[in-house]
């Protein structure tokens, strides 16, 4: 028996106990209440018109189910931000759904929300992905007008994407299955196709009271905005149906007549299971962050039968660079080594370190692919660059550099999955959410931030320290461990995977066993989209 095997396990499963804890809550949305009251107007809940909208037994991909959470407690919170978001196959066709949840603030858009519909058609936009809107809304939330409402990135943009979407051939279609108000009226009728509900769904400018303060007119929001006045006397939507379900089905239909996508072309053969046992990766990965491990018993566990064809494998050792298959599809793979290894040189290197010679290899690696027109994959676990004079004297800032290059640059997919840590200037070289990874998922043992805990609480001590003694207060002992807990727990929280999810830093937390669904699902979508872009790194640093 191995005990570190085993207490690896347990700690695993238990944080994965944690995640699927918390996603129960996210689910319910605003809370049983809050659902009877759509349940008595006779509407399904968000979730459920997702699922009756996909095929079954098929997977389903979500996207930032923890957007927003412990976020806006001032106002009750705003679980998944209000909005259910994902990929998933709707009369065989992958695409984007997006469904607001009414049960959460009547479906009022939050800062969070808006971030999060933006990153949704992102990814529709990347991937040439059908969206699919199921709108319930009330709108923006006027509390927080100021942070949602006129910046680049804000509500506005999602009209724009819609136009720009229209003009590019990706399909969308809307169905108003609730409220539609004020600016949101927009994101439904700049769809390819509008369908409303009758008695439940309404679009309008300016709801009845608004008209009634504004011009003195006194009217109903059914005779001012629903279903028979948009599709029998203004023409703004283009089917009327009498239920959530029949709405749905109409979807449904459209969807099966759409015509074939184009073909990226990306290699794919018949997919094959890991011949390693992945349940092991539990008890392979450490609870320390700080631990050493083989990355490359992770990586048999992920990809089919196991095999990996490794490039430069005695070279530049703390980056694991390498040719493989998952869920049948081709694919390169850039993953941090976390075990000590010991160069030709006689050098030691530390494990989630980046050195030159890892970093030269990395590059050479992802041009290749570039190259072969091979999907990217990055496992991070990466602690940052090496420092110090030998590695500042050895060019670190130059091979780095070109690294971060090539991975900005790249033309082919990337998918990111942050294992452990992700600190940094690592996490921009090994594709972080700033260098447009298509999609970008967290496991539960993730850390992401600027640098390690310990590390960082010691510094910022000295300047909490430095700003006290400014102030003349006599900093004892007992005050500066006080102080260095308070700090190390604050930062310690800011590193989770759940605070990076909230803020879609990353697009959501999953079950190491999921990786293989994520990454294929992913390259599915992409393979939709031809690459269109030649691969040009421009000036790299020799």
């Amino acid at each position: 028996m191995d005990l570190e095997f085993n207490k690896n396990e347990d700690i695993n499963k238990q944080l994965l106990y944690e995640v699927k804890t918390r996603l129960k809550t996210i689910y319910a949305g605003g809370g049983e209440k809050a659902a009877a009251k759509q349940k008595e107007k006779g509407k399904m809940l968000a979730r459920e018109r997702v699922a009756y909208l996909l095929d079954k037994d098929t997977p389903w991909l979500e996207i930032g189910a923890f957007t927003a959470e412990d976020m806006y407690k001032e106002f009750g919170g705003c679980p998944s931000a209000g909005v259910v978001c994902g990929i998933g196959y709707v009369s065989g066709r992958q695409c984007m759904i997006i469904a607001n949840d009414a049960t959460v603030k009547a479906g009022a858009w939050f800062p969070m929300t808006a971030k999060k519909n933006l990153r949704a058609q992102e990814i529709a936009m990347e991937n040439r992905l059908p969206v699919i809107y199921l709108v319930d809304s009330a709108g923006v939330f006027l509390p927080v007008q100021d942070e949602i409402f006129p910046d680049k990135e804000h509500f506005g943009r999602i009209f724009r994407n819609n136009a720009h979407m229209s003009s590019q051939g990706i399909v969308q279609i809307s169905a108003i299955m609730g409220s539609c108000v004020a600016g949101g009226a927009y994101l439904p009728i700049m769809s390819d196709e509008a369908m409303i509900v009758e008695g439940t769904g309404s679009v309008f400018l300016a709801g009845s009271y608004l008209v009634k303060s504004a011009i003195g007119e006194d009217i109903d929001n059914e005779t001012l905005g629903g279903a028979s006045t948009h599709c029998e006397i203004s023409g703004v939507t283009d089917y009327k149906h009498p239920n959530d379900s029949a709405c749905l089905d109409s979807i449904r239909k459209i969807m099966s007549m759409i015509g074939s996508p184009k073909d990226a072309g990306f290699d794919r053969i018949k997919p094959a299971p890991p011949k390693l046992n992945e349940q092991e990766i539990y008890g392979l990965l450490p609870e320390n962050r700080e631990s050493p491990y083989d990355m490359r018993e992770i990586i048999k566990r992920l990809v089919d039968n196991s095999e990996l064809e490794e490039y430069k494998e005695l070279y530049g050792q703390s980056i694991i660079c390498g040719l493989g298959r998952i869920d049948g599809w081709a694919v390169g793979i850039i993953a941090n080594q976390r075990k000590v290894v010991k160069s030709k040189k006689g050098e030691m290197q530390l494990g989630g370190v980046i050195y030159s010679d890892s970093a030269d290899k990395a590059t050479r690696f992802i041009m290749n692919c570039n190259q072969k027109k091979i999907p990217l994959v990055f496992l991070q676990d990466v602690t940052g660059f090496m420092v110090g004079s030998r590695s500042e004297q050895g060019g670190i800032i130059k091979d780095g550099a070109k690294m971060v290059n090539v991975v900005a640059n790249s033309v082919v997919p990337k998918f990111t999955i942050v294992i452990g840590n992700s600190y940094g200037a690592g996490n921009y070289a090994m594709c972080g959410k700033a260098y447009d990874p298509r999609l970008i998922f967290a496991w539960p043992s993730a850390k992401i931030a600027v640098m390690g805990g310990s590390q960082a609480a010691k510094v910022l001590l000295q300047i909490e320290e430095a700003s006290l003694k400014a102030k003349s207060e006599v900093i004892t002992q007992e005050k500066e461990d006080e102080l260095l807990k308070k700090i190390t727990d604050r930062y310690n929280r800011q590193t989770t995977p759940y605070y990076a999810a909230s803020r879609l830093w990353v697009d959501g937390i999953i079950d190491p066993l999921e990786t293989r669904k994520v990454i294929s699902m992913g390259i599915e979508a992409a393979n939709q989209s031809p690459i269109e872009k030649q691969f040009n790194p421009g000036v790299l640093q020799t």
